[in-house]
């Protein structure tokens, strides 16, 4: 992968973008997408929306989420503790011992996660962490020198942890889950304007805001768009590390491509294409199957009102929802390829109808 990327890619997962305090994310997003792009908008709530071709009457989406999983400051005790509530679906097991930045008025305040040392616990009614027990320590010793930094109810807060390449193979952030997705169809905007290839229908870019609390950036940015197709991307559970079960969650691995979902948000006809792109491209992928939901911004776009035809391209990732969330980059360039191959051979007014 190009040195230009990576360090794109790198600076982009360094910055924070909670859920609900998306937008300096979502200023980087685009201003490395804009040399590849006609035009942009953006909504009330922040999702970002690159486009090419944007007068053309047949509407492709390609999408990713922007947010990541944060913390609010929902009470501060009287001698400087403070206590929290959750911005999505954030670990509290992981939390003892992390670092953190408070995003204040007045900027970043650095706190930590306390937790007891072990000499300290009853080891036969030994505590584990909870999110009636985690609390951050910010280094005051009353709730006066607590709020004399900015700190309030609803300051939010996220994992101080950064970037890096691990063994030459794999990349390793906090919010992999989904930047990343903002990383690949960035990737494949890129890809189109330096191959110089022509589409013959319009291609929205779509970095949408607040997937982790309920894929509520996608609903909103689906019924203004109102696209014919989508293809969402999104990461999943490598079942290849320790304590999974893959009789229950599936066998997906870092390392052998992009994963194509089966389930009832998935429209069989746009899989069905993809399957034969990455077969006749020789594109390596896996196979997995989800239930009534894919949990991702897919079913937001297949269940809006028009009831757009969609698809998902997930990138296996080991350790979802920590500070060190891991992905093959071979399997972020497949994802890139895929989604280049995919929209270079498709025409315009492609009816995926299953009856006609």
């Amino acid at each position: 992968m190009r040195k230009e990327s990576v360090n794109f890619l790198e600076k982009y997962l360094n910055n924070a973008s909670p859920t609900g305090y998306e937008t300096a994310g979502q200023k980087l997003w685009l201003e490395y997408i804009t040399p590849y792009i006609d035009e942009y908008f953006s909504d009330t709530y922040g999702t970002v929306v690159g486009v090419i071709n944007p007068k053309a009457e047949y509407r492709v989406v390609i999408e990713a989420h922007a947010d990541e999983i944060s913390w609010y400051v929902n009470y501060i005790t009287d001698d400087g503790y403070l206590y929290l509530r959750r911005n999505g679906g954030s670990d509290h097991q992981i939390a003892p011992s992390m670092r953190v930045n408070i995003r204040t008025k007045k900027g970043i305040v650095k706190a930590v996660f306390g937790w007891p040392a072990i000499h300290v616990r009853d080891k036969e009614k030994e505590e584990t962490p909870t999110m009636k027990n985690i609390f951050l320590d910010c280094g005051c010793s009353t709730k006066k020198e607590v709020e004399k930094l900015g700190i309030h109810v609803g300051s939010v807060a996220t994992f101080e942890d950064e970037f890096m390449i691990l063994n030459n193979n794999y990349f390793v952030g906090r919010a992999l889950d989904n930047r990343l997705g903002g990383f690949v169809i960035a990737e494949v905007a890129r890809m189109i304007k330096e191959k110089k290839k022509k589409l013959d229908f319009g291609l929205y870019i779509v970095n949408s805001v607040q997937e982790e609390v309920g894929l509520r950036g996608a609903k909103m940015i689906a019924d203004r768009i109102n696209p014919d197709l989508a293809i969402v991307t999104d990461v999943t559970h490598d079942t290849h590390s320790p304590m999974y079960n893959k009789k229950l969650q599936g066998d997906i691995a870092c390392g052998k491509g992009p994963v194509l979902i089966y389930g009832p948000s998935i429209q069989n006809n746009v899989l069905n294409m993809i399957l034969e792109v990455a077969e006749k491209k020789k594109i390596p992928f896996q196979r997995e199957a989800v239930s009534n939901s894919s949990g991702t911004d897919t079913d937001a776009f297949a269940y809006s009102k028009s009831g757009v035809a969609s698809a998902l391209i997930s990138v296996p990732l080991k350790y979802m929802h920590t500070t060190v969330e891991t992905v093959h980059q071979s399997d972020v360039e497949n994802a890139i390829k895929l989604y280049y191959e995919v929209l270079a051979q498709l025409k315009p007014k492609r009816d995926f109808r299953y009856i006609k």
